[in-house]
């Protein structure tokens, strides 16, 4: 059991432990979407009518506007709580999006695009900057947030439903914790459960922070918009609360997925925080692009 949630329903809920995501529709202004798309392509010198300017497949934009997303999306907020078990556990009452697009153009155009369950490069738990423990708080909560039209076949996303409890698992048996690259992708051959995330501007879905995904090939001409901040916690994740009601959704997850009704877990190994390479590069691309968009 937990508490009652002010967005989710039961079956939103269960779906989440279930299969580690859940989808919500309409939740962000599509004007919104449209201004910011449009000043990406100003941003990269890049013309949205002509692909023939599209000079890279994959782009991942750094932040020139930022929004709370409680005022932004205030439905998607009131979930993203209900999982993380209430407001006062985020680390911050004010987390934002902004417009850090990762953008797929035509990653894998020239090559046959393959539904997930064949995929077998690329899957990744997300976390660049962190050492990973089962209860760690950096990432309590993945986000893919939409800001354009994905259809199937179009550089959506591909999850694997049922991996949080084989990262959780690899988690727990490494208590020491795990650096992000090469820790986590290997865990996909246990999967059997694969999703490809489309929709429309103005969605957004919730994932828990264990889930692997991967990117997908994009042959479809039109350009693929989404962000995908992450949730920090104020503290760990606790899994030996002394009210059983009082685990969140995400904890419920990893306790599910670990067989185990409680767990006092504690790192052996002090947590650490990474500097990632992605962080200089978008440095050095948010500086051109100022530039680029005052020379008008």
């Amino acid at each position: 059991m937990s508490k009652s949630c002010k967005a989710l329903t039961e079956s939103d809920v269960d779906h989440f432990i279930r299969r580690g995501h859940v989808v919500l529709r309409d939740c962000f202004s599509r004007e919104l979407a449209a201004d910011w798309r449009a000043l990406a392509f100003s941003r990269l010198g890049y013309d949205p009518d002509d692909a023939a300017t599209w000079e890279e497949p994959r782009v991942h934009l750094p932040s020139m506007n930022r929004i709370p997303v409680r005022e932004i999306a205030p439905g998607a907020w009131e979930a993203i709580c209900d999982l993380l078990g209430g407001e006062d556990r985020l680390a911050d009452p004010r987390t934002s999006w902004g417009d850090g697009f990762i953008i797929n153009f035509s990653y894998g155009a020239d090559e046959v695009w393959e539904p997930p369950e064949t995929q077998r490069e690329g899957w990744h738990k997300d976390g660049d900057f962190f050492r990973h423990f089962l209860d760690s708080p950096e990432q309590g909560l993945l986000t893919i947030v939409v800001w354009s039209d994905i259809l199937p076949g179009s550089g959506g996303t591909f999850v694997a439903c049922d991996s949080v409890k084989h990262v959780a698992r690899h988690l727990y048996e490494n208590p020491q914790g795990l650096l992000p690259s090469g820790s986590f992708g290997h865990l996909v051959s246990n999967c059997r459960d694969f999703a490809e995330i489309t929709g429309n501007a103005g969605d957004v879905v919730l994932l828990h922070p264990f889930i692997l995904h991967s990117a997908s090939r994009n042959p479809s001409g039109r350009a693929r918009f989404i962000t995908n901040p992450p949730v920090a916690l104020r503290e760990p994740m606790d899994f030996n609360r002394d009210d059983t009601e009082d685990f969140s959704p995400v904890e419920r997850a990893v306790l599910s997925g670990l067989g185990r009704e409680r767990l006092d877990f504690k790192p052996s190994a002090p947590r650490e925080r990474l500097v990632p390479e992605r962080v200089r590069r978008q440095q050095e691309m948010l500086a051109a692009q100022k530039k680029r968009l005052a020379m008008g």
